[in-house]
């Protein structure tokens, strides 16, 4: 067997979710060999990396390792990104969060139209069914079909509201779909070029930018896999240009801790924005706009952080970030672990960071 396989699998491991005292960096990492973790976790305060670990297989059939700049999807975590765009452009008066959607897309359907805002878009408190998904599921081979934006509103974004925008929260690709459309319609640009001079750009990032259909044509990418024994079972699943902002960008975990500490400690978005971005519309879901914000026991105390978690083909990852401080963790997988595990890791990480014997 391939000894870098062999490294990336082994029997399964659970962290305590509770803080475990005094415990380095280097023995959550090892903890973490061994027992199968694939892929990148890095820890960090503001810009600065404190500690990165790259553990296992970018592409196991030509055995080519994880480096801790390997460059991974990040699912879900997309629409924070794409909520970061949404308040860039609001910030340039371009957009606001509160008009009537149909102030920019003038075609759509004007009852829907006149309901809807960005707001209640990026909050998926929209109302606004998921019917991409409903689509994909009932037929699988129309996930790497692509359609022009205007095409994928008509088909997946233009359905009848299920309740009043705004009363309950359903979590749906068609809100993205419908806001990349306004998003290309006001800046008269494609969103990935969008991304790249809002945020790749003005960052310096080496690693980061959006992808669309496989993912594994993009150079320096690792593949992802639903398991890699007995034999590595590859688990790509496509994301065509139109739903680049439910989950087509793609990073390495400097980049991410670059960009999270950008948005968050305001030096790309406005005080304004950066306050819109992190206050929680469904306090039952804890979300914000394109994500999470939740309370939790880090380092000895309650903490808010910044809770990011993504998901897609066989690509896991989760992020945190305090708020007051900037300690943060990032874990990126690219073999199908389990969610809970790589939470726990996470944490376990996290709690290295406030902990001066694990230094």
């Amino acid at each position: 067997m391939n000894p870098l396989i062999r490294l990336a699998v082994a029997a399964a491991f659970v962290l305590s979710a509770q803080p475990i005292a005094a415990q380095s960096f280097d023995d959550v990492a090892e903890s973490a060999k061994e027992a199968g973790f694939n892929g990148v976790a890095l820890v960090g305060h503001g810009r600065t990396i404190d500690n990165v670990m790259a553990i296992g297989v970018a592409d196991a059939a030509r055995g080519v390792p994880l480096t801790i700049r390997s460059r991974f999807e990040i699912g879900s975590v997309s629409k924070w990104i794409a909520s970061v765009v949404v308040l860039k452009l609001v910030d340039q008066r371009k957009l606001d969060l509160d008009a009537p959607i149909g102030t920019y897309l003038p075609d759509y359907r004007a009852d829907t139209g006149r309901q809807l805002t960005l707001r209640r878009l990026l909050s998926h408190s929209s109302g606004l069914p998921n019917q991409v998904l409903k689509a994909r599921q009932a037929d699988p081979s129309i996930r790497a079909v692509e359609l022009n934006q205007a095409e994928a509103v008509r088909r997946y974004a233009s359905g009848d509201l299920a309740f009043v925008p705004g009363t309950q929260w359903d979590y749906s690709h068609s809100n993205w779909i419908l806001t990349k459309a306004i998003v290309e319609r006001v800046s008269g640009k494609r969103y990935d070029a969008l991304v790249d001079q809002l945020i790749v750009r003005p960052l310096r990032l080496k690693d980061s930018g959006i992808y669309s259909g496989d993912s594994g044509g993009t150079p320096g990418i690792a593949l992802g896999y639903a398991a890699l024994l007995p034999a590595p079972q590859p688990k790509p699943n496509p994301m065509p240009g139109f739903m680049a902002m439910a989950g087509g960008f793609y990073t390495s975990a400097p980049d991410l801790l670059a960009i999270m500490d950008a948005v968050l400690d305001g030096r790309l978005l406005s005080p304004r924005s950066r306050k819109e971005l992190m206050t929680v519309h469904m306090p039952d879901q804890h979300y914000a706009l394109g994500g999470r914000v939740r309370t939790a026991m880090v380092g000895g105390q309650m903490r808010e952080l910044a809770w990011e978690d993504g998901r897609n083909g066989g690509f896991r990852m989760v992020a945190r970030r305090v708020l007051a401080d900037g300690h943060t963790v990032i874990t990126l997988n690219n073999a199908s672990y389990d969610y809970q595990k790589l939470g726990d890791l996470a944490g376990a990480l996290l709690e290295t960071s406030y902990s001066p014997e694990a230094k």
